[in-house]
């Protein structure tokens, strides 16, 4: 019980927006796991880049910030991972895609 006291009256406890804004932000990193089945040409490139870009600075502030916010660090760090592997994902598709349509032009042009 000791435990749970000294949790609930920390200064990134529940009683915080140390602790609710990372408990709400981990919806980023969720929804992009969720993605991560999805075909990657429904990926957004510049949506992609712009959260890596937000988790990067965030991890930043997370570190910085006083008293260190350890949960919001992890929730961007999972996010960073995350995104990351979606824009590879996406450009690899993208990479594919043009290859693919230089294929079928020269196929087309030898007919």
């Amino acid at each position: 019980m000791e435990i749970l006291r000294t949790f609930w009256n920390s200064p990134v406890g529940p009683k915080t927006t140390h602790f609710w804004g990372p408990f709400c932000n981990w919806s980023i990193p969720i929804a992009g796991i969720a993605d991560m089945k999805k075909p990657p040409e429904l990926i957004s490139t510049k949506m992609t880049s712009v959260l890596c870009v937000y988790s990067a600075v965030s991890m930043r502030f997370a570190w910085m910030v006083r008293p260190r916010n350890h949960f919001l660090l992890v929730c961007h760090i999972t996010n960073e991972t995350v995104q990351l592997y979606q824009l590879s994902r996406c450009l690899r598709a993208s990479g594919s895609l043009e290859q693919k349509m230089k294929e079928e032009t020269e196929v087309k042009q030898s007919d």
